[in-house]
């Protein structure tokens, strides 16, 4: 089991600020190429930041960058490479490592180097929104060593629409705790915070509405 708390907006405010930061200088870099929007999501985007109090892991934070390439002028891979490349050049400055390339996302990290302790880290998804709740984004696939463009799963279809749904029939404060419990006994280290807070929503969603 692990021991996931809520972090206070107070403590996550100036750490987010300092993204933002980061992300208008890539966005600077990326221009001649394309541009992109940056969008909050999971539970970066409701207040609901969590840590683990028995690991040296800090809290994170979940972005996508919507990527504005509607003429497909690059493929996935050079998108991805653009990015990673840009981010590069600035989160260090800013005391993060080099972006982690996994398969969803790129993830920058701010490491005490004194006690090897994550401070705090953020995972960024290059996604391309199609209408009707659909969302691709570019997927590494480090077996075949390939980028491309995949659909999202159905588990993040339609999360804004369930989220207003529990808010206004007074189940938020249960999915708060919902989510609390699935991050405490979740095993699997690749999974990322957006992939369980997706879970919670749908899960408490379906229970309660049917």
């Amino acid at each position: 089991m692990h021991d996931f708390v809520y972090v206070t907006k107070a403590s996550t405010k100036p750490v987010k600020n300092e993204l933002y930061q980061i992300i208008h200088e890539v966005q600077d870099i990326v221009r001649p190429n394309f541009t992109f929007q940056p969008r909050p999501v999971g539970s970066s985007s409701r207040n609901m930041i969590t840590y683990d109090r028995k690991s040296n892991i800090g809290f994170d934070f979940d972005f996508d960058f919507e990527i504005n390439d509607d003429d497909e002028n690059y493929s996935a891979e050079e998108i991805r490479h653009i990015m990673k490349n840009a981010i590069d050049q600035v989160a260090p400055w800013y005391g993060y490592k080099h972006c982690e390339d996994s398969t969803r996302v790129l993830t920058i990290k701010k490491v005490n180097t004194y006690t090897s302790k994550i401070l705090h880290s953020c995972d960024l998804a290059l996604v391309y929104n199609c209408g009707n709740g659909r969302q691709q984004y570019i997927r590494f696939n480090k077996q075949n060593q390939n980028y491309t463009w995949e659909f999202q799963g159905k588990g993040f279809k339609n999360l804004d629409n369930k989220i207003t749904w529990l808010k206004q029939n007074k189940y938020w404060g249960e999915l708060q705790d919902y989510y609390i419990y699935k991050k405490n006994i979740n095993d699997n280290p690749n999974k990322h915070s957006r992939s369980i807070f997706a879970e919670s929503i749908n899960e408490m969603y379906q229970k309660k509405h049917g």
